[in-house]
């Protein structure tokens, strides 16, 4: 991606810092977010044989879900910027034999894409990322076809998700937090606000936008108390805040006792399990 495309930054983020992990990680984060996508999914409502774009697919857990409910008459194409999510994306489809899904690397907010050829445009904690959502938003309705559904689910306030907030404020007790970015900048609370996306959206020219509100428990990592302190200090924003302090190994210690812990009385069953809060997205392009 050149240097000068609206989401190079995010490009070199997901290629270079976030998507190894991610992959490192990949079946910890399904377990972890599945439940959030499958509601997505119902509300989106997929019929045998629809086209659907997946944006910001990722490993590829949601793209497989989505092929296997379009079934072999369908079609499913999972658009990503990251090359290492994707490699792992195809070769999940690969051992599925999943011939209706493929996958691009591509920047969904300026990428060409074939116009009205979706049935459905879904994402799972994909759409937050957009360097200028209105345009990306402009873009993806073209590629619908009259009357296309829309369905993504993305978080809602820090404040309203502690499995987030819990171990930031352990990491405050040893790492000076980053300054906030200014509201509405990519990242994974820019569309915390409901207004805010509806508004995008309908500006971009969707309409029958709702919002729903989904508050659920989050297993954090996925497994025990060890690996949900392991999977913090990786993955999200405790872990790049860590990064951005350059911890070193006795720093980083420290720092995950306090967050093991502030996780600890969370634990059932072995894993820690905090609330979690997230928007569901609806909408639809215009009918012909």
């Amino acid at each position: 991606m050149s240097e000068t495309q609206p989401n190079a930054e995010q490009a070199r983020y997901w290629n270079e810092v976030a998507g190894p992990r991610w992959v490192r990680f990949q079946e910890r984060l399904d377990r972890e977010i599945a439940g959030f996508g499958l509601l997505a999914l119902e509300r989106a409502a997929l019929a045998e044989g629809e086209a659907v774009l997946d944006v910001g697919c990722g490993c590829g857990g949601t793209s497989l879900e989505i092929a296997r409910r379009v079934g072999p008459r369908g079609r499913v194409l999972g658009l990503d910027l990251s090359r290492p999510m994707l490699a792992r994306a195809r070769e999940r489809a690969a051992a599925a034999a999943a011939a209706q899904l493929r996958f691009a690397e591509a920047d969904a907010q300026t990428t060409e894409l074939e116009r009205g050829a979706f049935d459905v445009l879904f994402s799972r904690f994909g759409v937050m990322f957009f360097g200028d959502p209105s345009a990306a938003f402009a873009n993806l309705r073209r590629a619908l076809r009259p009357g296309g559904r829309v369905a993504f689910v993305c978080w809602q306030r820090l404040s309203d998700n502690p499995w987030v907030t819990v171990p930031l404020g352990a990491l405050a007790q040893h790492v000076p937090l980053p300054a906030p970015p200014p509201p509405g900048a990519p990242g994974p609370f820019a569309f915390a606000e409901r207004e805010r996306v509806q508004g995008l959206l309908e500006g971009a020219g969707f309409g029958a936008v709702e919002a729903h509100d989904v508050r659920a428990p989050m297993r954090i990592g996925g497994g025990d108390l060890a690996e949900a302190v392991e999977f913090t200090l990786e993955i999200g924003p405790a872990a790049s805040a860590l990064r951005e302090a350059e911890a070193g190994p006795e720093l980083r210690a420290r720092v995950a006792e306090a967050i093991r812990d502030a996780l600890a009385p969370h634990a059932e069953g072995g894993a820690p399990i905090l609330p979690a809060a997230a928007w569901v997205f609806t909408a639809r392009s215009p009918a012909a």
